[in-house]
């Protein structure tokens, strides 16, 4: 096997090494905090994508990955965890550059993270039971075939991660495509997953735009996809997997809402904002970007948020200093701040920002942190998912009407609950139309499931649910003779 060159790639990934695409057309990879010009990688055509596609499927049918046992497949796992561990300052400086996330955030997410989940998975590996005897009929759980991985830009590492690794444990094999603006960093995952020994043929990576992913995704070779991404872009491909009948995982987008009681530390919540909130310059499916406040509290939450953000600085996101970073592209930034504008224009008061770029930065995708308040629920800021470093802050007058007004979205992803009453947190926590929600907080657990409802997705990935994408059921009966 042969590793990676990065910064430029000028391969796709199959059958264990790096070779010249088909592909003569190039993305070209600009750094979101200067906007300069730091890469390229193969915008994949559809002959690159049957190529990956054939490595899997070959590597599937006649390696011997998927006969291994669970427990033997977690070990190369674990080998990958200890490379991932061990360039996570390296990664999640890479990472940094290709979407602006603060390196101590892209470290310790695309780096340690991902490997505690490899981990996590390598570990479950061991109790994942392959057949059982019922009696008169053996149940297995057999590999799905071949899984397309559709990553998005905000958490590459570890959302690629979060998908590799229950594929593995099962003995799928699969084709992974990074995001345009994120094509780089998968060389790390593919020098790990190498100096691991996974057999060649079992990760494939091709690197391209919307159109590589929809030949993806339309190939007769796979199995299963799973993507994470847009709601437009989920509906899409769900669409297609629905007409070809392959089985589909999609983890799309969310407004989550933080429900602040009227017995919550405020303090501790503001404390929190900046990664439970906006984390990423608010890049985050899971984001609570609502904000819910009890009426006894309004006034308190919202000049606080107001003083607490105002204080943080924007900027270089790899000075240590820097509380928020730039968003990811040209595109992303005109985005963010059409929301603002669409939020002053229908009413809203922004007791923060509201300006756009911060006077002091001349170049980068830089948006000041915003609150809005006067916010109604009519409003495109209230409703629609805007993944930048905006929040809109409403009243409720009491438990029932805040779990109302947090219900009343389109998705169903994220969100949280702030109490001192831990009783009373749970119990509105399990009114909220959602996935996932936090109690004070909001800290992914590799070992429950994650996922959304409504419109945020189907599906489930993390905990040992993650792992029912990846196989199929098979019943041998053993009575015998005929059902009628």
């Amino acid at each position: 096997m042969t590793t990676t060159n990065l910064p430029n790639q000028d391969a796709i990934y199959s059958s264990g090494t790096w070779s010249p695409p088909s592909s003569h057309e190039r993305l070209v990879l600009t750094n979101p905090a200067n906007e300069e010009v730091y890469g390229s990688a193969p915008n994949g055509d559809a002959t690159d994508v049957d190529r990956v596609v054939t490595s899997a499927r070959t590597a599937f049918a006649q390696s011997e990955w998927s006969a291994l046992s669970p427990a033997v497949r977690g070990e190369y796992l674990n080998r990958m965890a200890e490379s991932v561990d061990r360039r996570a300052e390296e990664v999640g400086a890479f990472v940094t550059s290709e979407n602006g996330t603060l390196l101590s955030q892209s470290v310790a997410v695309n780096g340690h993270v991902s490997a505690m989940i490899l981990r996590y998975y390598a570990n479950l590996a061991q109790s994942v039971i392959v057949e059982e005897d019922r009696g008169s009929s053996l149940v297995r759980r057999e590999p799905v075939g071949v899984a397309a991985m559709i990553i998005p830009w905000n958490g590459p590492q570890i959302l690629a991660v979060q998908k590799l690794a229950p594929a593995m444990v099962m003995g799928a094999a699969m084709v992974i495509k990074p995001a345009a603006e994120t094509s780089l960093d998968i060389g790390f995952l593919v020098q790990a997953a190498e100096e691991a020994g996974v057999p060649e043929g079992i990760i494939n990576v091709v690197t391209g735009d919307r159109g590589t992913g929809e030949a993806l995704v339309a190939h007769p070779g796979i199995d299963h996809v799973s993507f994470t991404g847009s709601v437009a872009g989920g509906r899409s491909v769900g669409a297609v997997c629905g007409q070809a009948l392959k089985s589909v995982t999609l983890e799309l987008g969310g407004k989550s809402a933080a429900i602040i009681l009227d017995d919550a530390d405020v303090d501790e919540f503001l404390r929190q904002v900046p990664a439970v909130c906006l984390a990423n310059s608010g890049q985050g499916c899971f984001l609570s970007t609502r904000i819910v406040v009890d009426r006894s509290r309004f006034r308190e939450v919202c000049d606080g948020l107001a003083e607490t953000l105002g204080s943080m600085p924007v900027g270089d996101p790899l000075d240590p200093e820097t509380v928020f970073g730039p968003v990811v592209n040209a595109a992303q930034h005109e985005r963010v701040l059409g929301y603002v504008e669409s939020g002053k224009a229908q009413g809203a008061r922004a007791i923060l920002g509201g300006r756009g770029r911060p006077a002091h930065l001349t170049r980068g995708y830089f948006v000041e942190p915003t609150v809005f308040v006067d916010v109604t629920p009519d409003m495109r800021i209230f409703r629609e998912e805007i993944f930048g470093p905006v929040l809109a802050v409403v009243q409720a007058d009491g438990d029932d009407d805040a779990v109302a007004t947090a219900n009343d979205t389109d998705y169903g992803l994220g969100g949280m609950v702030w109490t001192t009453d831990r009783d009373r947190g749970n119990a509105v926590a399990r009114r909220i139309e959602t996935g996932t929600i936090g109690i004070n907080g909001y800290t992914l657990d590799p070992s429950a499931p994650f996922g959304g409802v409504k419109q945020s997705g189907l599906g489930r990935e993390l905990g040992p649910e993650g792992l029912e994408a990846y196989f199929n059921y098979k019943s041998i009966y053993q009575s015998g003779g005929a059902f009628f």
